[in-house]
């Protein structure tokens, strides 16, 4: 099925003003739906005083995250890591661990795999998706501590912040931003820096 993303509602209003330094808080919500046909995947995403679009996994959130159900994982989550293209833009300040991403680097989503829901190297036997992308998705990413410490099989992997398609397409579970918004919170962020989804 091909997902086409609609505009955002006229009624979804975002607050402006400076993102302040040392954030210890996002929020990651559903947009209040407007009717049936509303999509689920659109969302809204807090931070402090400043209120942005998102994007959301396309079955919207769930507190019953599995492999492969395209739904974000309701919870709270710190910001573990993060990987960024030195090819597509100079790499902001940030107190989270960055490393630039290799066209080798890899992120394991293979339930029957030891490494699952755990950076690989390229090329990998076990099922994974490329981190080195073309649509520019991971241009800027963030890895989410979702099933990390313990590990659970099928419990859902590869749950990121990262940049979001054009008109804030759906993810496959992820909170996807505008890619200025992202670079605009970089320096805001640090391993301290709690995510709930709700």
């Amino acid at each position: 099925m091909k997902y086409i993303a609609k505009e955002l509602p006229k009624s979804f209003a975002l607050k402006t003003g400076k993102v302040k330094r040392g954030l210890s808080r996002l929020s990651a919500t559903r947009m209040p739906r407007q009717g049936q046909a509303d999509a689920v995947w659109f969302g809204r995403f807090h931070a402090g005083p400043v209120v942005i679009p998102c994007a959301l996994g396309r079955t919207g959130i769930t507190r019953d995250k599995r492999e492969g159900d395209h739904a974000t994982p309701a919870g709270a989550f710190r910001l573990l890591s993060g990987f960024f293209r030195v090819d597509r833009g100079a790499r902001l300040l940030s107190l989270v661990p960055m490393r630039p991403i290799r066209p080798s680097d890899g992120w394991c989503d293979d339930p029957s795999s030891a490494v699952y829901n755990r950076w690989v190297r390229l090329p990998s036997a076990a099922r994974h998706e490329k981190l080195w992308r073309a649509d520019g998705l991971y241009d800027l990413v963030f890895v989410l501590d979702f099933n990390i410490r313990p590990r659970h099989k099928f419990k859902g992997s590869a749950i990121f912040l990262h940049c979001a398609r054009p008109g804030y397409a759906p993810t496959e579970g992820c909170v996807a931003l505008r890619p200025a918004d992202l670079r605009r919170l970089l320096p805001r962020l640090s391993r301290q820096v709690t995510l709930t989804i709700r």
